[in-house]
């Protein structure tokens, strides 16, 4: 927060910037057909698309992408659930972070899409990500790798907004 990202529209450009590197990271979880088979409507969680979406309404300019995290079909599917836990997780915390976006004009519908609950409500639509991950049976080596996943996931995240307050 001490980007002070909803202080004015160009601070928030900052927020998009790093929101977009963190999705472009973790677009081919949603894609791969190994995770889908595990996760019901898993394409439809993506939330790249509306990042980019979103800094074209507003007319950011994005730096490339960085290259994806992962491959097209993740083999270390403990791994890839940590990753998915922490960013289907942010969707949580994106409530309190659209309700500030409002405040610079902005909405579901433009410059904060990627913001947006699902049409189900966010908590339903949380605990059924959840459900489907409580129900993979993982090996404790897995499980460990999940974990370790969302911490580098998180560390990540980290790092991307101290690359994009310099």
């Amino acid at each position: 927060m001490a980007l002070d990202p909803f202080g004015d529209r160009g601070r928030y450009a900052r927020l998009l910037a790093i929101h977009r590197d963190f999705h472009a990271l973790v677009a081919p979880l949603y894609a791969a057909p190994s995770l889908a088979a595990l996760i019901p409507e898993l394409a439809e969680r993506a939330r790249l698309t509306a990042v980019e979406q979103d800094a074209a309404d507003l007319h950011v300019p994005l730096a490339p992408a960085p290259a994806p995290r992962f491959v097209a079909d993740v083999p270390d599917r403990g791994t890839a659930l940590g990753w998915l836990y922490v960013a289907e997780g942010s969707n949580l915390g994106a409530a309190i972070l659209l309700k500030a976006a409002m405040m610079l004009g902005l909405g579901p519908s433009f410059g904060a899409r990627h913001l947006a609950g699902h049409a189900d409500g966010r908590a339903r639509h949380w605990r059924s990500f959840t459900a489907a991950v409580d129900n993979v049976a993982l090996s404790p080596d897995e499980e460990a790798r999940a974990v370790a996943g969302a911490r580098e996931a998180f560390d990540t995240v980290a790092a991307l907004v101290r690359h994009h307050s310099k």
